[in-house]
């Protein structure tokens, strides 16, 4: 969630709204894994179903750790820092780790964590565009506009469309 919040961001949009996200200014809008998530006032700024959004702290301090250093890459790179878009994020799961709990009456249980694998690609995109030319001469539409004539029938021409 914390992933897709920020995908087409500019990286310093991005790392202002995960600074905010961990002081709790803004929210995380939660729409994919939305179970038990309880709704606030903040996600209703995002249109998601139901106001649903939380604060992830502990990812989003990941997910800045992992801006900060694109960003000191970036720069030793030698790329404009500024004009950096977060243009691919995706979060996998990895194999997880396995320790042991101790329960009463000398019971043990699994206690197993779930990392993940982050995937970030950050690319230099102009910061102006570029207005197009009101000179440049227009394409032409390959749709020809069906005019009704005399000769043609509404109806038919319905027909023939729902048959398509």
């Amino acid at each position: 969630e914390v992933a897709q919040a920020i995908k087409g961001m500019h990286i310093r949009k991005a790392s202002k709204y995960l600074k905010d996200v961990v002081a709790q200014k803004q929210i995380i809008p939660m729409r994919r894994f939305m179970g038990g998530v309880g709704r606030h006032a903040q996600a209703k700024a995002f249109n998601t179903a139901g106001s649903l959004g939380a604060w992830p702290k502990k990812s989003a301090t990941v997910v800045l750790d992992l801006l900060r250093n694109a960003e000191s890459n970036a720069e030793v790179k030698g790329l404009e820092v500024d004009s950096l878009v977060v243009e691919y994020i995706q979060v996998n799961r990895a194999p997880q780790m396995r320790r042991r709990t101790y329960r009463a009456h000398g019971r043990i249980n699994p206690f197993m964590c779930s990392p993940c694998h982050i995937e970030m690609i950050l690319t230099e995109t102009e910061s102006i565009v570029s207005k197009e030319d009101d000179d440049a001469p227009k394409k032409k539409s390959k749709k020809k506009e069906l005019a009704p004539g005399p000769d043609l029938d509404q109806n038919k021409l319905k027909t023939d469309f729902l048959s398509i």
